[in-house]
């Protein structure tokens, strides 16, 4: 039988979510957000998650917040300590809340010292940790994590957003370097312990190299289903996969390893930049 994952998250609501501030390369400020249908397709994601199996705690999302409805930013878990996160500009006031709902569970919260961008940037494996940098997470955050929760930390980077003139972009909001896999769950998934999903074409040569040389069962994921169908960007219990309806190479690929899938259809919440996963932050990390 296989060993569980992510048994218990945190979400909140759509409730302020909005496109005001395009803080990462896959937002835009044009696009209308319909909020009503927001809502119901986060109150069917938390039923989805529940008939999985999954414990979900419900709060309230932080007033004004337009991100707040991405609770997998607000740090990373395991045993009975929390890193809190440090993010965006735009997303500052989530911080002191997500503290004292996540230090009202009765973790033991801990102030990351440089940037990070929590779970949605750092996907425990087992003991493994994937850990994004240079968008979200500075790379120092790498020896922090390890040293404070533990995990072996492999620290990978995505590929940059590069503009006509073959530079870097820069985001214009947060004045951070800019990337379509700003955090790395649009890039990997953790199906279970020893298993996962990723895209090779969302990551540098050396973090490839690295991913390719680890003694883990590996799906990969074309750039197509990566960024269209925001496929990496799921959350498993290690039985059930709950992930993109517009993913079925990866759906397939899902179930021929013996796991069920159930895919929910997502319009709005993922005009935030963000999917399935970003909306629930796993505090059973062992």
């Amino acid at each position: 039988m296989s060993t569980k994952i992510n048994t218990t998250v945190l979400m909140s609501g759509a409730d302020y979510f909005e496109d005001t501030f395009a803080i990462n390369a896959l937002m835009d400020s044009n696009i209308t957000i319909d909020k009503i249908k927001a809502t119901k397709e986060h109150k069917n994601l938390e039923t989805t998650l529940t008939e999985a199996g999954i414990k979900v705690i419900k709060v309230t999302p932080p007033v004004d917040a337009q991100d707040g409805v991405y609770t997998a930013n607000w740090g990373l878990t395991r045993g009975n300590k929390v890193i809190l996160s440090s993010l965006p500009n735009k997303r500052k006031s989530e911080e002191p809340y997500a503290k004292s709902i996540l230090g009202g569970l009765g973790l033991e919260v801990i102030d990351p010292p440089y940037n990070f961008s929590g779970q949605g940037d750092a996907l425990p494996c087992g003991n493994l940790l994937f850990c994004g940098s240079h968008y979200r997470t500075d790379p120092r955050m790498h020896d922090f994590i390890a040293d404070t929760l533990g995990y072996e930390v492999i620290g990978l980077q995505a590929v940059p957003q590069i503009d006509d003139h073959g530079q870097e972009v820069i985001n214009n909001v947060t004045g951070w370097p800019d990337s379509f896999f700003y955090d790395i769950d649009l890039a990997i998934a953790v199906l279970r312990d020893g298993l996962i999903a990723w895209c090779p074409d969302a990551f540098l040569p050396e973090s490839q190299e690295k991913i390719r040389a680890l003694q883990i069962d590996k799906i990969e994921v074309s750039l197509e289903e990566a960024t269209k169908g925001f496929c990496c960007n799921l959350i498993s219990t290690g039985e059930t996969v709950i992930m993109s309806n517009n993913a079925p190479n990866l759906q397939r690929a899902v179930e021929e390893h013996g796991l069920k899938t159930v895919t929910p259809s997502i319009t709005e919440l993922c005009k935030g930049g963000g999917f399935i996963r970003c909306t629930s932050l796993t505090l059973d990390n062992t």
